[in-house]
């Protein structure tokens, strides 16, 4: 092997302090001859680029052509029982892979090869996008309850539809992936989500200091396109902006990207530039879960009786509104209120406490959003085999249920602990990244290790009361 296949092998810069955690150098997948073979072939993201399409296809047909009803339609089983619950585990397993081969990705690129300006992403974009993902993705959480958007294969229709027109408008007018990168919901969740990945792609800084590709990696070559995401292999600190498609391993001739199996979680504990958004998005996050899972219980409409005997209020959408507020608000405020009783200790301010300790509530976030879905996977799951065979003609019925309840349950707790320990694992590890080994950093944690363990008790309790199925 070459002097530049032996640099690879050296630990990949992170943002943050050398702590012991970081000094044994993590394998790169790419040494592997087969995986390295296969990752710069022309045949990758596209072998599954390809059958995505074909079952994105399928799905919006039946969303938008199919049986009325959701519990007969193969769209919404595919979209809502199999595809929802599985997506955030890719994010786990994979990072943002999902984005290199989501059909809206595929359609941004052949619009933009077909009729795009490439013009540059507006400012506003770049300083407020994810100020924007925020709202799209509270907004379509608030539009599913008040409009019965997964209830309704039209409604899931329609929400394509927007989605598409979108990704279309974007391609159309601006650079590279805009819609994927500053605009698109789930663009949001992965982000960050795949914090929390396993995997972690990096440049090596050695090799990158002495390259003369004018940044091949970021701008492309005649035969391989730029990076989608903007990101810049070289100053890449975080997956938040990687989607793995390998352009950059493709168009690179010093051999100088590395791809790695880490720790869960770990580059949390390394976060650079704590960025107060991301932290909002992760508290944001934790209020959904916990509003998904008090509306699909008993006691939700013992509650909303409980508000028409006593206020005589009875619109759905009125009561709904003023619950999401509070379960999106509060977990919001709660590490604000963290982040104060932290400031003193720490000698930052609050909102730089907010940024930075967010981050250790998205492991928790990950494992309720999983164990939430996983419910509807494992509960309904057959519901995909049932519309499916009704396409070809062999309907089936009975029940939807793939394991039993108890099964369910184990599985449950077992995220929800996961997700506990690496959250509070992370916490820790924050603090003592900022502070050192010692009082201080303990006593600046604290508080918001409190609050992940409350989150942690509270969505243990909601996952042992009954849940109703989606369908």
């Amino acid at each position: 092997m070459g002097a530049a296949q032996a640099r690879r092998r050296a630990p990949s810069c992170e943002a943050g302090p050398v702590t012991a955690t970081s000094a044994r150098p993590a394998r790169d997948l790419l040494s592997h001859r087969g995986i390295a073979a296969f990752v710069r072939s022309r045949w990758y993201p596209t072998v599954f680029q390809v059958p995505v399409a074909a079952v994105f296809g399928l799905v919006a047909y039946e969303l938008l052509l199919g049986p009325s009803g959701a519990h007969d339609n193969a769209g919404t089983a595919l979209m809502w029982v199999l595809w929802w619950p599985l997506v955030p585990l890719t994010f786990l397993l994979l990072g943002r892979f999902w984005c290199a081969v989501c059909p809206f990705a595929t359609l941004s690129d052949l619009v933009q090869k077909a009729v795009g300006l490439n013009r540059p992403v507006p400012r506003f974009l770049k300083v407020y996008g994810i100020w924007v993902i925020d709202a799209a993705f509270l907004a379509i959480t608030w539009a599913d309850h008040v409009w019965g958007v997964v209830g309704s294969p039209w409604g899931s229709g329609v929400l394509l539809l927007l989605l598409t027109t979108a990704v279309v408008v974007s391609g159309a007018f601006f650079q590279r992936r805009t819609f994927c990168r500053y605009l698109c919901f789930l663009g949001g969740l992965s982000g960050n989500y795949s914090r929390a990945g396993m995997l972690q792609l990096r440049a090596d800084p050695d090799v990158c200091a002495t390259c003369t590709a004018r940044a091949a990696c970021y701008n492309g070559t005649a035969t391989t396109p730029p990076c989608p995401l903007f990101s810049f292999p070289r100053q890449l600190d975080s997956m938040a902006n990687c989607n793995l498609c390998a352009s950059c391993v493709k168009s690179c001739p010093n051999d100088a990207i590395t791809i790695t199996v880490r720790p869960p979680a770990r580059e949390l504990w390394l976060v650079g530039r704590a960025r107060l958004e991301e932290s909002f998005l992760a508290m944001a996050i934790m209020g959904i879960v916990l509003i998904q899972n008090v509306t699909m219980l008993s006691v939700w409409q013992d509650a909303l009786d409980w508000i028409e005997r006593t206020t005589g209020i009875t619109s759905y959408p009125v009561i709904f509104t003023a619950a999401f507020l509070v379960a999106v608000s509060l977990p919001v405020l709660l590490l604000t209120v963290a982040a104060w009783v932290a400031a003193p200790e720490s000698r930052e301010s609050v909102r730089q406490n907010f940024a930075r300790f967010g981050y250790a509530l998205i492991p928790l976030d990950v494992a309720a959003h999983v164990a939430h879905n996983l419910f509807h996977l494992l509960a309904e799951g057959k519901a995909v085999v049932f519309t499916l065979g009704g396409l070809i003609g062999s309907p089936a019925g009975g029940s939807t249920a793939v394991v039993g309840q108890a099964t369910i349950s184990v599985l449950q707790y077992a995220l929800l602990a996961a997700g506990l320990g690496l959250s509070v694992l992370t916490g820790h590890r924050i603090s003592v990244n900022r502070h050192g080994a010692g009082s201080i950093a303990r006593s600046v944690a604290a508080p918001t290790l409190v609050l992940v363990l409350a989150f942690g008790a509270l969505n243990a309790v909601l996952f042992a009361l009954p849940m109703a199925h989606r369908m």
